[in-house]
């Protein structure tokens, strides 16, 4: 069944790559229920989705579209071979750390709900990593690495708002019909661009993305 290990809250840290500003992205799991809302637009919105997170730069970061980020508990045990390194619940930045989701076959626009009665959330999009997350790890070389891999892990939107618990049960409880995936949206939006035109079916994306989306395939 798939569940969430862990739900993951920012200790704000100084941002190791940009002067001047805080980063969110060291979150450690939490052992109390977390409420969760839509925060609004990322410029000016409440930044994340999860009440007593932390977004530190929302000039990119945060927002209805990206107010939820959830990562597989079994991609971060494939980094952790890989790199030959401990990876604790949370080093990604994700809010959520999952198990038994193939968090990055999901397709945009399905939902999920958590527990009986807790949110239903919406998959908009995949995370596309930054110099703020190369210089967290302190891996040379990161983010072409991390790249390459095509395993990002999905943000998610708050459709309902609700309280998330570690522990508590995911279900996959709608799915659009078309094959546009997390993981196909990442590759067209990095280093397969001829992707592009091919992600037009997933009418769930960002508008931002769709406007890019669009632009290349006129």
């Amino acid at each position: 069944m798939a569940a969430i290990l862990t739900v993951n809250l920012a200790v704000p840290q100084p941002n190791p790559d940009k002067d001047k500003l805080t980063t969110g992205i060291d979150k450690r799991p939490t052992s109390e229920p977390v409420p969760v809302r839509a925060p609004g637009p990322m410029h000016g919105g409440l930044g994340s989705g999860l009440v007593g997170d932390t977004i530190g730069d929302q000039q990119f970061h945060g927002g209805d579209d990206q107010a939820v980020y959830a990562y597989a508990r079994e991609d971060l045990d494939e980094w952790q071979a890989r790199l030959d390194r401990s990876l604790a619940n949370g080093s990604f930045g994700e809010n959520l750390t999952t198990a038994g989701l193939a968090v990055n076959d999901a397709r945009i626009g399905e939902r999920w709900q958590i527990g009986d009665d807790g949110p239903l959330l919406e998959v908009s999009r995949p995370r596309i990593p930054c110099r703020t997350f190369a210089a967290w790890l302190e891996i040379g070389g990161w983010v072409k690495t991390f790249t390459a891999q095509a395993v990002p892990g999905a943000y998610l939107r708050v459709v309902t708002p609700g309280t998330l618990r570690a522990g508590a049960s995911i279900e996959v409880v709608s799915r659009p019909a078309h094959d546009v995936t997390v993981a196909l949206v990442f590759r067209a939006l990095t280093l397969e661009p001829e992707l592009l035109p091919s992600l037009l079916p997933a009418d769930a994306l960002p508008d931002v993305l769709k406007q890019r989306i669009q632009q290349r395939a006129n």
